[in-house]
């Protein structure tokens, strides 16, 4: 497929998937130098996207422009020059455009891929049960990174951790494309005299013997130099997926109760974690409004109550909407594209929103979960983003001169900062640019307290696509069990051993008429393997299904029943 033939295809794409590269080396026809990391042998089937990539364009308002090539690694047309050298075993891409907005920047790497079987790969922030192996589909948007199988070979692309720009990746059976979104909201970057240090791409070759989960995993850890990690393993409780809002000081304190009764005692101490429903002025729709300086009237004194939780054994936690506009907000700070939010490109914002995220801290609670800043900034779920991301013609209130995924990369700089020594976990976050700020990240959508399908669809698929991730880039949270009497506590249970076993970490919501005495026994045993760290599973069957039934956890096979004998049912 030519380059302009690809770049037309934006106007109507709107699916995000994964996807693929793989392959070929040998028939790449180019008469540029290689860098020297490129001197070893190349396996079958293995692409280096780190050499100098075969043809490179920019996209502007008005159109793809393919830049011409001049020597040591320079593409330029009039005034826009894009820069592509060796750094740190990666090639590293830059752009100057001063003169003109760009919105994406699309390197080729050509090849045959002929070999290639199967291709993987990534989401923009999270899972939303829609990770596969697939075949070829040359369209398909795979965030961040890709890989391909051959039958034996697992090969591996993607950029760094912390990129300045959303990338994402296509593969075909000519070669590999990597597009770089630059855009500031909805517009082209205006970068003025400044040059944009874009992104790193990476590639790893596969190693015979190894099976594709190693292979992906061992390249989430090349991809990602610095995690931040805690140190001791993460579980606990959760009050979303039995409260789902409906919550009160007394429900968290009976949660907190029974997790510290259920948990090993001694060692590691479980959290019990606050979710949406504390906050002031918050509505029946579920929609508070962003004032988080004081509880509302179930909840009349959040720093005692993190207090109390913390006298009862276990570890205080809490969740908070950090964009969410306050009634009273300057229009100033509202969000162009929505004024119900909050634009972090505003100083006085980034001001409010490490302020915030300080107090929390200050009150005692030693986990922060902060939510919904993906969708707040875009107006769109991860599985909606596609190569669009967001509708066009807005940019932040700052103006076009930054990249979102720098505006985004200074908003989680901020909130690290100001959590100190709390643990944070970014729920709907950009996992890419969370990786190195955030010791945990929820990988998927909701599971859920009421309806099997949903964890079924969630759950499983995230933690088996995505799984990798952990100890890679960050703590990886598949999300909750929801314990309660509307799901059977035989299939509650297969979901419940599995995250035990799985080496990452376990959280649990717990409504007190669904702890019967079955249930606390196997909560017991799973919070106590939770409580101490393990290897990571693996899925054995993840190249053939969405949701794996076989794994290899703590030395040994185990095989679940996902279905049933009267089929998948719906998720909604």
């Amino acid at each position: 497929m030519c380059d302009r033939t690809l770049g037309a295809i934006f106007a109507g794409m709107t699916s995000r998937r994964q996807f693929l590269e793989q392959t070929a080396l040998a028939a790449v026809g180019l008469s540029l130098p290689a860098p020297r990391f490129e001197a070893i042998q190349a396996p079958r089937g293995f692409l280096d996207v780190r050499r100098t990539p075969d043809s490179v364009s920019v996209q502007t308002a008005n159109g793809e422009v393919r830049l011409a090539r001049a020597a040591n690694g320079r593409w330029s047309d009039g005034g826009t020059i894009v820069t592509t050298s060796e750094r740190s075993d990666a090639l590293n891409v830059s752009l100057a455009a001063p003169a003109v907005a760009i919105t994406r920047v699309h390197l080729r790497w050509r090849a045959r891929l002929t070999d290639v079987r199967l291709i993987l790969g990534d989401a923009w922030e999270r899972g939303y049960g829609d990770l596969e192996w697939r075949s070829w589909v040359p369209d398909r948007v795979m965030p961040w990174y890709a890989a391909t199988y051959d039958g034996s070979l697992t090969h591996s692309y993607g950029v760094r951790t912390g990129a300045r720009a959303f990338c994402f990746w296509q593969v075909d059976p000519e070669g590999i494309s990597l597009w770089a979104d630059v855009r500031s909201g909805g517009v082209g970057v205006q970068l003025g005299d400044r040059v944009l240090d874009v992104c790193d791409v990476m590639s790893r070759a596969g190693r015979q013997g190894e099976t594709a989960f190693a292979a992906l995993h061992a390249f989430c850890r090349q991809m990602c130099p610095n995690p931040r990690l805690p140190a001791q393993p993460i579980y606990g409780s959760n009050d979303w997926y039995w409260a789902y809002g409906k919550n009160s000081a007394q429900t968290i304190l009976t949660d907190t109760r029974h997790i510290v009764e259920l948990s090993p005692s001694g060692g590691t101490r479980p959290f019990s974690v606050i979710d949406d429903g504390w906050q002031p002025e918050r509505s029946a729709d579920k929609m508070g409004v962003g004032t988080w300086d004081h509880g509302n009237e179930k909840f009349p004194d959040m720093p005692g109550l993190a207090e109390e939780i913390h006298r009862s054994g276990a570890r205080p936690g809490v969740w908070i909407r950090p964009l969410q506009a306050m009634k009273d907000a300057p229009e100033s700070w509202r969000l162009p594209r929505d004024k119900a939010y909050l634009d972090p490109t505003v100083p006085d914002v980034l001001k409010k929103v490490g302020d915030d995220i300080a107090r929390l801290r200050q009150w005692g609670y030693e986990l922060i979960k902060h939510d919904y800043t993906t969708f707040d900034l875009f107006g769109r779920w991860g599985f909606q983003m596609g190569a669009a991301m967001t509708r066009d013609g807005w940019t932040f209130a700052a103006g076009p001169t930054r990249t979102t995924a720098e505006i985004i990369g200074e908003l989680y700089g901020t909130i690290r900062q100001a959590a100190g020594d709390s643990l944070v976990i970014g729920c709907n976050t950009v996992s890419h640019l969370s990786a190195g700020h955030f010791e945990i990240c929820r990988i998927g959508d909701d599971t859920s307290g009421t309806e099997w399908a949903r964890t079924r669809k969630m759950g499983v698929n995230t933690l088996a696509f995505r799984g990798a991730q952990h100890g890679a880039f960050y703590v990886a949270d598949a999300d909750c069990v929801g314990v309660t009497n509307a799901i059977p506590w035989a299939q509650n249970k297969q979901w419940l051993d599995l995250l035990a076993r799985s080496g990452t970490m376990l959280f649990v919501s717990l409504a007190p008429d669904a702890l019967g005495a079955e249930q606390r026994r196997d909560l017991k045993e799973a919070l106590a393997l939770a409580a101490a760290p393990h290897p990571l599973a693996e899925p054995l069957d993840w190249l053939t299904t969405v949701y794996p039934s076989r794994w290899k956890m703590l030395g040994r096979e185990r095989t679940f029943d996902w279905i049933g004998e009267e089929g998948a049912g719906l998720s909604h």
